[in-house]
């Protein structure tokens, strides 16, 4: 059971720690409004990972094979909602100032409530996440076969992980805001955001 909780700290870090658009965008979040909002945006994450883990990990095989088919629709769907994130970013950081209560109170991805639901659906429309899992679950023989008690270990174990890893680049960026408080830093920092999911939302209808 020990080794099923391991086998999912390791899925669970070997699918966060590569940084993509998700790790810039909660970096972003973070640095341009509060260690709240760049919290919740990273348990979305965790959530998706750890959702998808409990997908793979009881289907296996048969959940992966069903998302080939539509692996490019949701790869378009995925860039398209990136592109779209990439141009809200540098749309608020090149409009007017506005006071800090007003615009913490518009829409985008401003609250934790946004921010968890947001980054959760943007995560979930990525089904290389769910393959990745399938893969790692079929590699070690099938998490479903020894149980369901190690099943859930390995998605606790995968949550865990994806968690931990997120919650660390959204600290990251508080840091980086608290440092950057003018705002042209802000506004250098929001558009370089933008500017790198908007190149990572163009790699993802270049990958094969």
């Amino acid at each position: 059971m020990t080794g099923a909780f391991l086998a999912g700290l390791v899925a669970g870090y070997g699918v966060a720690v590569p940084v993509g658009a998700i790790a810039i965008l909660i970096l972003g979040l973070s640095a341009r409004t509060s260690f709240r909002v760049g919290a919740s945006a990273a348990l979305g994450v965790a959530a998706a990972d750890g959702l998808y883990a409990a997908v793979a990990a009881l289907g296996g095989t048969a959940v992966a094979g069903g998302l080939a088919p539509i692996e490019g629709p949701l790869r378009w769907i995925a860039a398209t909602v990136l592109l779209a994130l990439a141009g809200h970013t540098a749309w608020r950081a090149l409009r007017p100032a506005a006071p800090a209560a007003a615009s913490l109170a518009r829409g985008g991805l401003d609250t934790p409530a946004r921010a968890f639901t947001g980054i959760l659906a943007l995560t979930l429309l990525n089904p290389a996440t769910v393959v990745y899992f399938a893969a790692l679950v079929l590699g070690r023989g099938g998490a479903g076969d020894a149980g369901t008690g190690a099943a859930l270990l390995f998605v606790l174990g995968a949550f865990l992980a994806s968690a931990s890893w997120q919650l660390l680049i959204a600290g990251g960026g508080t840091l980086i805001g608290r440092a950057l408080t003018g705002s042209r830093g802000r506004r250098i920092t929001a558009l370089l955001s933008s500017a790198i999911i908007a190149a990572l939302a163009v790699a993802t209808l270049w990958r094969h």
